[in-house]
């Protein structure tokens, strides 16, 4: 099993739930969650609490630097059917990604001693994949 830098890390993202997601520029960061919920289901004398599992609850964020000549995630916060979402930890493996429809919230931070960026929330909106 090989290990990675993140420096070549990708998304692809497209504008619209119908549009075809393509690589992006000036992203830093992406994390993802997919924990599941846990329902309590411990009873009288169990010998400790017990729990059965639901459903993956989909989330994450996306991390970028402002381009003023790409709008790309406010572009995908606006789409009115969300968007389609690949994340590659790295491209030298690009067989390996999560994907799945997914809707965005997008917010810029403008700090007067730093540089600008953008931040964009997702959460699962269908079903997802994991490759390998």
């Amino acid at each position: 099993m090989a290990r990675y830098h993140g420096k070549s890390g990708a998304i692809y993202l497209s504008t619209t739930g119908a549009g075809v997601a393509t690589s992006t520029t000036g992203m830093s960061e992406w994390t993802l969650d997919k924990a599941s919920d846990k329902v309590d289901v411990t009873a009288f004398g169990d010998p400790n609490k017990a729990y059965v599992q639901g459903l993956p609850d989909i989330k994450g964020t996306i991390s970028a630097w402002f381009d003023s000549a790409d709008d790309v995630l406010f572009d995908a916060a606006e789409s009115t059917d969300g968007v389609k979402l690949y994340l590659y930890p790295s491209t030298t493996s690009p067989t390996i990604y999560h994907a799945g429809p997914a809707w965005l919230d997008a917010s810029i931070s403008v700090p007067v001693g730093g540089a600008i960026s953008l931040k964009a929330n997702f959460v699962a909106n269908g079903a997802w994949t994991r490759k390998p």
